[in-house]
């Protein structure tokens, strides 16, 4: 289950990016078959937005662009195998907190086809920019 972010009490509305179910093969994994033969991953991130970013309106300079995200899982899939799910979603993350308009990225990676009787297998990471570095 894909849980959302919430805002702490008091802290007012926020605009948050979403990106969810992208498929992918990918060579991830630390088994030999899992070395051998790509297998489907299903990818899934929010990116909460800085406050100075919250109220984009119809104003697309302002907007987190997702598009860029999909771009960007895309190539740290064909760079080649990694090991974990925690290190494909890590990867995720810096290449989201590039952009300065997100304060927060929470990014999962499952592999699907793990076992016959579970959807994903994986790991959920969450990332927020240091206070000091926020726009």
């Amino acid at each position: 289950m894909i849980e959302r972010f919430s805002e702490p009490p008091g802290q007012g509305a926020g605009y948050t990016v979403t990106m969810r179910g992208l498929v992918l093969m990918c060579s991830i994994g630390i088994r030999r078959r899992e070395r051998e033969q790509k297998q489907r991953v299903r990818f899934s991130v929010d990116l909460v937005a800085t406050r100075a970013a919250a109220f984009p309106g119809d104003d697309r300079r302002r907007v987190i662009n997702y598009e860029k995200v999909v771009a960007a899982i895309r190539e740290i899939a064909r760079s080649g195998h990694i090991d974990l799910c925690e290190g494909f979603a890590e990867r995720v993350c810096t290449v989201c907190l590039a952009d300065p308009r997100v304060e927060r990225v929470r990014v999962w990676v499952e592999k699907l086809d793990v076992f016959s009787d579970a959807e994903g297998v994986g790991a959920m990471l969450e990332r927020t920019r240091p206070a000091d570095k926020l726009g």
